[in-house]
């Protein structure tokens, strides 16, 4: 039965895309809505020139769907300028100039190329979700911290300096000051709060025909329409007369600083937390849809490189696949592939005819926008939910957003990446034998909780030296999450030479798993043959 709906969902998928083009066609419009404000925003929190931000915002838009679309490996999945990147965009703006991020974007489009042409997909997918969600809080936080300044027209303090997240997180009561007290910040002050005031009253009490609209998009409609009819004295988004004029080719000086260690480390760490988030949020994409095939992993992995070495050479943002556009294509009953490529074209369409409209929005209604997204990457929640199940995830959690904030990105990624390996090892080192000795009625337990591994034989063998010879041992692996051959022919050898001495096994085997079986096969054998 799960065979037939899976191939069902999947020619479903497969059929031509012109045959479902009106839920697509609704669907790419609520797309367009979300992406417009979303993709300006993101450009200003990655610190991209404010008089080039909103175009080079919309040009990765515009990429992540009709260059990486056709080839996704994901049909549902709508890329762009993701929130979980602007940090790290920019840390390495500060860090190389804009006119470097180019080439680090293409080169990590490359190694994210390579790695799909080499089946790397999987492999990708192998990374703590404790890390993930704490490097996306720690993200959260950053932006909120940074964008909360941005919403009074003010500059983050924290700018370009050594703990800058710190500094943006300290100063906050200083930039609510500002907005209360000074007439200089107090118009954009209350563009933002009316802008995220109406991103929640959307949210809760959107009528639900008019549900699809999205809530960010309301907000900077809002925040536009007051700041036109008011007057008032704030920044808004500067529109290049060309959208040409903001591409940044490369050159022969760019490419010169190929020879840097620096820039190729950062195309890694891009190709990384990039990948990663993708094949994430597709993984989230599946689970929300049963209309289009299964995500190939392999082919997701290798058109996101392809996108981002076209970024790369255009030199702008950074593409991933982007949760809150993917689920907003999902909820809007898209069927292929069809609506993520539209979206893209509307945007181009949009800026091509109405270049004008986006010079009406004001700068602090697209920042209050990423404050309000800040809050929600947060999600504080997950913290409880971690602590409840696993308090080692937990731990990992904690450790990755604490650096991400204090220190910066990469730090925290590296943070949570050896603990999750120090977990790991942990987890496959750890291995607890308790023995209960029972004289009255001769019976002697032994649980094994853990991992038995070949580490652990010394630790093994020693408890099972002091079992009573002619004892009755019952021996529970109930507790136990792996044991390798080299414990199975400990147990086998000495469950033998224990019956020989007059004494009584029980082994649990029906608590293994079928693998612990095949391995201990050859036990069974030589027990039934009575050797």
């Amino acid at each position: 039965m799960r065979s037939a709906t899976v191939s069902k969902a999947a020619s479903a998928g497969c059929r031509n895309p012109f045959s479902t083009w009106q839920e697509d066609l609704l669907a790419s419009i609520v797309v367009f809505l979300v992406a417009l404000p979303l993709s300006m925003g993101i450009a200003i929190a990655s610190g991209v020139p404010i008089d080039k931000a909103a175009a080079v915002g919309l040009i990765t838009a515009i990429i992540g769907g009709i260059a990486v679309g056709p080839l996704s490996g994901s049909p549902l999945q709508v890329s762009g300028p993701a929130a979980g990147l602007a940090v790290m965009v920019a840390m390495f703006i500060q860090e190389h100039g804009f006119e470097a991020l180019g080439l680090i974007v293409l080169l990590g489009g490359l190694i994210q190329l390579a790695a799909g042409v080499l089946r790397f997909g999987q492999v990708f997918r192998a990374v703590s979700p404790a890390l993930i969600q704490g490097m996306l809080a720690g993200i959260g936080v950053l932006i909120f911290a940074s964008q909360f300044h941005v919403m009074v027209d003010d500059v983050p303090p924290g700018t370009g300096k050594e703990f800058g997240g710190l500094i943006n997180l300290w100063s906050l009561p200083q930039a609510v000051w500002k907005g209360i007290s000074e007439p200089v910040h107090r118009p954009a002050a209350l563009i933002g709060l009316l802008t995220v005031a109406t991103i929640m009253l959307w949210t809760v009490f959107a009528p639900k025909k008019l549900k699809l609209l999205p809530a960010p998009l309301i907000g900077v409609v809002v925040a536009t329409v007051a700041a036109s009819l008011l007057e008032l004295n704030v920044k808004y988004v500067p529109v290049p007369d060309r959208l040409i004029d903001v591409v940044s080719w490369p050159t022969g000086t760019g490419l010169h600083r190929l020879t840097e260690g620096a820039i190729w480390l950062a195309g890694l760490s891009l190709a990384f937390v990039a990948s990663a988030e993708s094949l994430l949020t597709a993984t989230a994409v599946d689970s929300m849809q049963r209309h289009a095939p299964r995500t190939k992993y392999d082919r997701e992995l290798a058109a996101q490189g392809a996108g981002n070495i076209l970024c790369g050479v255009l030199g702008v943002l950074p593409i991933t696949g982007v949760i809150v556009r993917s689920s907003a294509n999902v909820l809007a009953g898209a069927r292929t592939r069809l609506s993520t490529i539209l979206h893209s074209v509307w945007i181009l369409v949009f800026i091509t005819l109405l270049p004008a409209v986006l010079s009406l929005i004001p700068v602090a209604g697209l920042a209050a926008v990423l404050v309000y997204t800040g809050i929600k990457l947060t999600k504080l929640k997950v913290a409880r939910i971690l602590w409840l199940q696993d308090r080692a995830e937990a731990g990992i959690y904690a450790a990755t957003l604490g650096t991400v904030v204090m220190v910066d990105l990469l730090t925290g990624i590296a943070v949570g990446i050896g603990l999750a390996l120090a977990r790991l090892l942990y987890s496959f080192s750890h291995l607890d034998v308790q023995l209960e000795d029972n004289p009255d009625t001769g019976v002697t337990i032994i649980h094994l909780i853990g991992a038995a591994t070949f580490m652990r034989l010394p630790q093994l063998a020693a408890v099972l030296e002091n079992v009573r010879p002619a004892a009755r041992v019952d021996v529970h692996f109930d507790e136990l999450s792996f044991i390798d051959h080299a414990c199975l022919d400990l147990l086998v050898n000495w469950e033998q030479q224990h019956r020989a001495a007059g004494g009584e096994v029980v082994l649990d085997w029906e608590s293994l798993h079928g693998v612990f079986r095949q391995h201990a096969w050859g036990g069974n054998a030589r027990r039934a043959a009575g050797t």
